[in-house]
């Protein structure tokens, strides 16, 4: 099921699904070497270059990296490039945000800030599925599904 109750084996196109109510930020960030920060988060979007412009800023912003928008991704430390992924995959306000060890690459205090951007994303009816090794980031959720050798091994609430 989705997050709206559908069931996603009766979704015809799973592609447009993925684009429009999911967002994926990538545990090595996967973003674009050649392209600057600012296209890097446009490129998930639909919309005119205006409203896609405005909000890859608004965006940047969020993650506090304004000023940064021209920069190559070469340019930005792991920090920096995880909260330019973060931003990409919040740019079409998905229902679901799936997050691969989020905070891996980022300090302590990138990594709370980047933790309380989830809380404010799931305060908007946004469900986040976050994965990680680290116990204290993993009791900020919800819920926990702990697995071990690709088994649940612990299924409960926080």
């Amino acid at each position: 099921m989705t997050p709206t109750g559908r069931d996603i084996q009766r979704i015809r196109d799973l592609s447009r699904f993925r684009r429009e109510e999911v967002g994926i930020v990538f545990q090595l960030h996967n973003l674009l070497p050649q392209q600057p920060v600012l296209a890097n988060v446009e490129v998930a979007m639909a919309g005119t270059y205006r409203t896609r412009r405005e909000r890859a800023l608004e965006l940047l912003s969020q993650v506090e990296l304004e000023g940064r928008e021209h920069g190559r991704p070469t340019q930005l430390s792991g920090g920096e490039g995880q909260r330019v992924a973060i931003a990409r995959a919040l740019a079409n306000n998905p229902r679901l945000l799936l997050a691969d060890e989020p905070t891996g690459s980022l300090d302590s205090a990138s990594a709370g800030r980047a933790l309380e951007l989830f809380q404010r994303v799931r305060a908007t009816a946004v469900t986040v599925l976050l994965v990680t090794h680290d116990p204290a980031i993993a009791a900020t959720a919800d819920r926990i599904i702990e697995m071990k050798d690709g088994r649940i091994v612990g299924n409960g609430t926080t």
